[in-house]
C-alpha cells in the first residue's frame, strides 16, 4: 500500500493532527502516551453518556431538573462532570412549544464534560451558517422535522457559555427507570438536532 492510497480517503484535517503530533512528539514537545491518554480520557470517561445521565435525572427527579435549569454547571457538577470547556454549562429544555438548538458560529466551542469531543459535522461551517439562517430546514435534511407551531430558538456558544439542550421526555418512557432512560438519550438530543424516541 502506498503513502498516497493511504491518505486519499482521509479528511485533511485528520492528516494535518496527525502531521502536527509526529512534530511534535519528534521534537520531544509531548509524548504519545500523553496524548493517547488524553483522547481516552475524551472518548470513553467524558462523553455523551454523562450527559444522557443528567438529562435522565432530570426527567425523573423535578428538584434536579430546576436546579439543572438554574444552574447547568452546579447542577452537572453534582455528578462529578467538569473541567475543561466545561466551565460554564447553560442548560435550555425542549418543551412542546420550543425547540432549542446549539451552534458554535465562531469556531467549535462544546461542553465536553457531558457530550465528549463535538462531531465533525458540528464544526462544518454549512452548520454553522445554516443553523443560523435556516435552522427548520437544516434540522429536517439532519432527520429532525420540527412542526411549524413549533418555536426554534438557535443558542451560540462561546467561551463563556456553552449550551446543552435538555431534551422533551419522550411519550411512552412513563415507567421506564432512570437506567433505561440513559439508554435511550443521544448526543445529537442533547445538541438539539434529534428528539429522544423509545425504541418501537
Amino acid at each position: 500500500m502506498t503513502a498516497d492510497s493511504r491518505t486519499a480517503d482521509r479528511p485533511p484535517a485528520a492528516l494535518r493532527a496527525e502531521a502536527l503530533e509526529a512534530l511534535l512528539t519528534e521534537r520531544g514537545l509531548v509524548k504519545t502516551e500523553v496524548l493517547d491518554g488524553f483522547i481516552n480520557r475524551y472518548v470513553n470517561d467524558v462523553g455523551p453518556l454523562n450527559g444522557a445521565k443528567v438529562v435522565a435525572k432530570a426527567w425523573v427527579d423535578p428538584d434536579y431538573r430546576a436546579r439543572l435549569l438554574a444552574d447547568g454547571t452546579g447542577a452537572i457538577k453534582e455528578f462529578g462532570f467538569g473541567g475543561p470547556q466545561g466551565e460554564h454549562i447553560v442548560v435550555v429544555e425542549n418543551t412542546d412549544e420550543v425547540h432549542n438548538v446549539v451552534v458554535c458560529t465562531l469556531c467549535s466551542c462544546y461542553p465536553w464534560p457531558v457530550l465528549g469531543l463535538p462531531p465533525n459535522w458540528y464544526k462544518d461551517p454549512a452548520y454553522r451558517a445554516r443553523v443560523v439562517r435556516e435552522p427548520r430546514a437544516l434540522l429536517a435534511e439532519m432527520g429532525l422535522v420540527v412542526d411549524d407551531a413549533v418555536e426554534i430558538k438557535v443558542w451560540d456558544s462561546s467561551a463563556e457559555n456553552r449550551y446543552f439542550v435538555l431534551p422533551r421526555r419522550p411519550a411512552g418512557s412513563e415507567n421506564l427507570s432512570e437506567e433505561e432512560l440513559t439508554a435511550l438519550v443521544s448526543r445529537d438530543a442533547m445538541v438539539g438536532v434529534a428528539d429522544v424516541k423509545v425504541a418501537s
